[in-house]
């Protein structure tokens, strides 16, 4: 029996056609302060759809939560470094920048590894506002982005039953789940 194990584990993934399906989970949460000049936050935006909304992310490029759990999701099916080490905060460039590049980058890298998006399923979890009324033009939005079908993209909207940080308005979270299938 061997005492240790060493698995050789670089940043690079492998390229050309990776084996599919592949699947991948992303995740990302972002504090909601006042928007300025009373406080830290920016424009709410959630899968490239602006709110109105009294409150928006504290963060360092626009804080659209759900798209970065969406190319967390794709990256980590690849095998490739997180948004945080391929777009890092204490870089100017990104300050203020569109997260939508950030998801464009990791579609490319999918499509460089030899996959394409089969669908996408995400949650934003956030007490107010209600997703519920844009829901649609966050999936056609998403789906563009995406380069697949509106019918391969679901989003859904959950509060927090006032609980926590989120639950309290204080934050929004966001997880997505993907498959990536073989590209025809």
């Amino acid at each position: 029996m061997t005492d240790h194990v060493t698995d050789h584990v670089t940043d690079q993934a492998p390229r050309g056609p990776m084996r599919a399906p592949r699947i991948g989970h992303g995740w990302d949460l972002h504090r909601l302060e006042p928007k300025a000049p009373a406080g830290e936050g920016r424009a709410l935006v959630i899968g490239g759809v602006t709110f109105e909304h009294d409150r928006g992310p504290a963060s360092h490029s626009d804080g659209d939560a759900l798209l970065h759990a969406i190319t967390d999701a794709l990256l980590g099916a690849i095998g490739e470094p997180d948004i945080g080490q391929l777009f890092p905060d204490n870089d100017p460039e990104n300050d203020g920048r569109d997260s939508a590049d950030f998801l464009a980058e990791a579609v490319r890298r999918v499509s460089a590894a030899g996959l394409a998006i089969g669908n996408v399923d995400a949650t934003v979890v956030l007490q107010r506002p209600k997703l519920g009324p844009r829901k649609a033009a966050i999936r056609e939005r998403v789906a563009g982005m995406l380069g697949v079908a509106t019918r391969d993209v679901n989003i859904k909207g959950k509060t927090h039953e006032r609980v926590d940080a989120v639950g309290e308005g204080r934050a929004i979270e966001a997880h997505a789940c993907v498959l990536l299938v073989a590209r025809p």
